[in-house]
């Protein structure tokens, strides 16, 4: 069927068949060589992956690989759950299946994995939508994006608390940070959350205030939908966007523990939670993000475990399953873009 598209995403003037094929039959290939190739240099480029990945592979064939199992399957669930947050995030536009909700976050992933902070994500989900809708599920994103930001930064502010009272002490402490500037990063990033929040649940409230600008209102067809989530929608992707970052706490536990780095399960929840909460930050793309990530760990879990070694495979462990895998499998799937539906 064809969408009925508002006068500012189309005009009669209409594309010849031959534009739309080729759009349609070319742009997903090359763009699928496009990032393959930059997966396959990013990887090339990672200092640290041929020792951890030399890890990983003993750890497989180890009596302990069940639990690299486990954590696979804990990457299934986790880009499950973000695939039923987009299936509410584009519910008001146009209702999409889990399996295909699936396909289009995975595809998010491979084109995030290249861009700054992952900011290529939306267009990517929003590119196997239907014609028309495609601009306003870039939108919608946004909610999602919120939800899993107000996650982030107040369960990262607790962890940044607990590890302030119950880490921090004489003989453990953060290099170049006093306790003076880590007191005030956690009432600084507490502030953020109140206010990033209350943005988030009165949503409808600046969407009608930014409508007031001429500039913006001239385009209030794109946005509109961001008005009209419900409580309900509103606490449902928030509660969905807390058990991914619980997936991931479990994950990094896991593969720790597979790696013989022994600590105390809060402590290593703690850490890792103040570890999220400086990656969502620092400006990163991934070709640094594994180093970036390495150097963040052994800052952090280094100051309860001498096991370095250790602390890096798991940071390229999980970097391989949570990141590279669902990027690789999310390029295959970009193949399938089509640029548009209707003949």
């Amino acid at each position: 069927m064809i969408n009925q598209l508002h006068p500012y995403l189309y005009k009669k003037q209409g594309l010849t068949k031959r534009t739309k094929q080729f759009l349609n039959y070319i742009v997903g290939p090359l763009l699928f060589i496009w990032l393959a190739w930059s997966i396959y240099q990013q990887i090339e480029h990672q200092s640290d992956f041929k020792t951890s990945w030399r890890i990983i592979v003993d750890a497989i064939i180890g009596p302990k690989s069940w639990t690299l199992v486990v954590v696979f399957l804990l990457m299934l669930l986790n880009w499950g759950l973000e695939a039923q947050k987009w299936q509410i995030q584009v519910d008001g536009i146009q209702q999409i299946s889990f399996l295909y909700a699936f396909k289009s976050v995975l595809a998010g992933q491979a084109m995030g994995f290249n861009t700054i902070n992952r900011l290529g994500e939306p267009a990517a989900k929003a590119a196997f939508l239907n014609d028309g809708n495609r601009i306003r599920g870039m939108a919608l994103s946004i909610v999602g994006n919120m939800a899993q930001i107000i996650t982030t930064f107040a369960l990262g502010s607790i962890a940044m608390f607990y590890m302030r009272w119950n880490i921090i002490n004489d003989q453990h402490q953060i290099e170049g940070l006093s306790l003076y500037w880590l007191d005030f990063l956690i009432y600084l990033f507490a502030a953020g959350v109140f206010l990033f929040a209350l943005a988030y649940f009165k949503l409808a409230g600046l969407i009608n205030l930014f409508n007031k600008i001429p500039f913006i209102h001239k385009y209030k067809f794109f946005f509109e939908k961001l008005a009209q989530f419900s409580w309900f929608q509103l606490i449902k992707l928030l509660m969905l966007s807390i058990l991914r970052y619980v997936v991931f706490l479990i994950q990094y536990y896991l593969v720790l523990d597979v790696f013989q780095v022994d600590i105390y399960w809060l402590d290593a929840f703690a850490l890792i939670g103040v570890m999220f909460l400086i990656l969502g930050v620092v400006p990163t793309i991934a070709m640094a993000e594994l180093g970036i990530r390495g150097k963040i760990s052994l800052l952090l879990l280094g100051l309860v475990s001498t096991n370095s070694i250790g602390i890096i495979a798991t940071v390229g462990c999980i970097w391989l399953i949570n990141l590279l895998l669902p990027a690789i499998a999310g390029t295959l799937f970009i193949l399938g873009i089509r640029i548009f539906r209707n003949k």
